[in-house]
């Protein structure tokens, strides 16, 4: 057997282990962002529990006679890995007051950044970019690899080499302060206008003045519209993903308020004082975020017969259940309760590529809101995903590789 021979062979096996992982990834329902381990921040798929190898190099290596994905899978395994320079912290702030006029003595704001700010003559960041996860997720979300491995690379459209990306857990969620930590229900009330300002102020103590870009997903989508009528000189460009521009009701609302009632009903939650987490509560909250995720071609796809399906509900509960605490739960999904950007949308300066997907249950498109209010934003540009096997319903928007063409044209200023 010759060297190359040898070779090629170890690419092989390397190759069809990476390709395994990646089907397994495919397989998986990205659903709702909801905490559900101690290391997760979207349901359907896990956050590593460390720094995500980068690459910052490889050749391209083509599609092999055993089919494009395994050619991808070769291509992945010939890299190089980089660990890029993450740096995590937490910014204490004093006395923050709340728009409800409740002030708390220290709000922790937890954040991890990729790259390096780089400033102009008058110190002013112009390299920053600011992703914002969803509802129950945390920074940690786009570390996974089908947001960082599309994305953070050499020569990617977020290159780490090129651009200052800021990744911080919002309030309630992550390693920010939240319920769980010992306030329980007496947790001050935030909502979105709140925690957009204590985003404002976490950027201020890391010296970014200036945002050249804001990415927000689910509820970081409804903040990023948000972040341009309250700050509208402060970013150049938006780009919300699965949302939309108007208050939550209709169907979005009520499926919300289902969970919250769940919650406060289970006799368990006991006022949120509970000891033990109210298992009922929290096991009624995940049937209805596993609908309000799904995407049902993938689902079918993935799960053809009674039987895989079964399995896959038992499993999607074994390991959700642990790590998921009620009263995080409901604050998370109740500090939607007042957004609102619909009548001031003409605020908004910043360039806007705004996408949402066919098969988001969340935001169905046949409502017709974000094709008809989004005309209001002078610069912006609304994009319908067509139902596809790369879409996966509300979880689209953190499978970079299928909407990342826009975000290409957004930074061109197309």
């Amino acid at each position: 057997m010759t060297r190359r021979t040898v070779e090629l062979a170890v690419l092989l096996v390397v190759a069809a282990g990476l390709l395994a992982r990646e089907s397994a990834l495919r397989a998986g329902s990205a659903i709702y962002c909801v905490p559900t381990l101690a290391t997760s921040a979207f349901l359907g798929l896990p956050v590593p529990t460390q720094n995500l190898a980068f690459n910052a190099k490889g050749g391209r290596v083509e599609a092999t006679e055993a089919g494009p994905a395994a050619g991808y899978a070769l291509e992945r395994a010939l890299r190089t890995p980089l660990t890029p320079a993450t740096t995590e912290g937490d910014v204490v702030l004093k006395e923050f007051k709340f728009r409800d006029g409740e002030t708390f003595p220290e709000l922790r704001l937890h954040y991890a950044t990729l790259g390096k700010p780089t400033r102009d003559a008058a110190g002013r960041a112009t390299n920053a970019v600011l992703l914002l996860h969803g509802t129950g997720g945390s920074g940690a979300q786009f570390l996974q690899p089908q947001f960082a491995d599309e994305l953070f690379r050499e020569g990617q459209l977020l290159d780490t080499a090129k651009y200052y990306i800021i990744l911080p857990d919002g309030i309630g969620h992550g390693k920010s302060s939240k319920p769980s930590d010992g306030l329980h229900a007496k947790f001050p009330q935030y909502d979105y206008d709140d925690m957009v300002a204590a985003h404002h102020a976490l950027l201020e103590h890391l010296g970014v003045q200036h945002l050249r870009l804001i990415l927000g997903t689910s509820m970081g989508c409804m903040h990023s519209f948000v972040w341009g009528e309250t700050y509208p000189d402060f970013v150049d460009a938006l780009m919300p993903l699965a949302c939309q521009p108007m208050q939550i009701a209709g169907r979005n609302r009520m499926w919300r308020k289902m969970v919250m009632d769940a919650i406060r009903n289970d006799p368990e939650w006991r006022g949120g004082e509970y000891t033990t987490e109210p298992k009922q509560a929290q096991r009624t909250a995940l049937d209805l975020l596993l609908i309000a995720g799904s995407a049902p071609l993938q689902m079918q796809n993935n799960y053809p017969t009674r039987d895989a399906a079964d399995k896959y509900l038992d499993d999607y509960f074994a390991s959700r259940m642990p790590g998921l605490d009620a009263n995080d739960l409901l604050y998370q999904v109740d500090a939607s309760r007042n957004y609102d950007p619909l009548p001031n949308l003409e605020k908004i300066r910043a360039r806007v590529m705004y996408v949402n997907s066919a098969d988001d249950f969340i935001n169905p498109p046949e409502l017709g809101i974000a094709e008809r209010e989004i005309k209001r934003v002078k610069f912006a540009r609304f994009v319908l995903l067509p139902v596809s096997d790369a879409t996966r319903g509300h979880g689209t928007h953190t499978w970079a590789a299928v909407w990342k063409q826009y975000l290409a044209e957004l930074l061109a200023g197309k």
